[in-house]
């Protein structure tokens, strides 16, 4: 028994490097969703900028979108924003918004200061979507088809990079561009 627990600490130092050397070379931003060829989930929130109006997943109907979950804590999200308006108004991208726990006139304040690169804003202060949508944090993409059915999966920040070899192909594909 004294004999096995001297090579105790070599067990555990073998066990730790198998499990370590598992996780060389897998991408981070390439998170598995369970939601990839399923319909974006059912929800009913507000619009940032209306609260009084509801919106649901019938914005992801009619044609290809970027759902783009962000926040004002977030600071990645900031380093994307001139990239999303630049998808917006360059590329003619439609990206829908998902403001993640976050405080509205925060984001009211943020989006009038940095631009606006959205064509609706999803008001999900307690992460209630982005639960759902299996979000770990911000910022995340999620490309979804004009039937409502999420195709993609993004997380990090979107720049000219990620969207020229990710989002671009999945995109022209799915418009039958590709």
């Amino acid at each position: 028994m004294k004999r096995f627990l001297l090579f105790l600490p070599l067990l555990v130092a073998v066990v730790i490097g198998v499990v370590l050397f598992a996780g060389i070379g897998r991408d981070p931003t390439k998170l598995e969703s369970a939601l990839i060829g399923k319909p974006v989930p059912e929800f009913s929130l507000p619009d940032l900028h209306n609260p009084d109006a509801m919106l649901d997943q019938s914005l992801f109907r009619g044609r290809v979108t970027l759902l783009n979950v962000w926040g004002t804590w977030c600071p990645a999200c900031r380093d994307e924003h001139d990239d999303l308006i630049w998808l917006a108004e360059e590329k003619g991208v439609t990206i829908i918004g998902l403001n993640y726990k976050d405080n509205r006139e925060d984001a009211l304040v943020w989006l009038d200061r940095l631009g606006d690169p959205y064509r609706d804003i999803i008001y999900d202060p307690r992460g209630t979507l982005g639960f759902d949508l299996g979000v770990y944090g911000a910022p995340e993409t999620f490309v979804i088809d004009a039937g409502g059915i999420v195709r993609y999966r993004h997380v990090g920040v979107i720049n000219e990079a990620v969207w020229e070899q990710a989002l671009q192909p999945v995109i022209n594909e799915l418009q039958g561009n590709g």
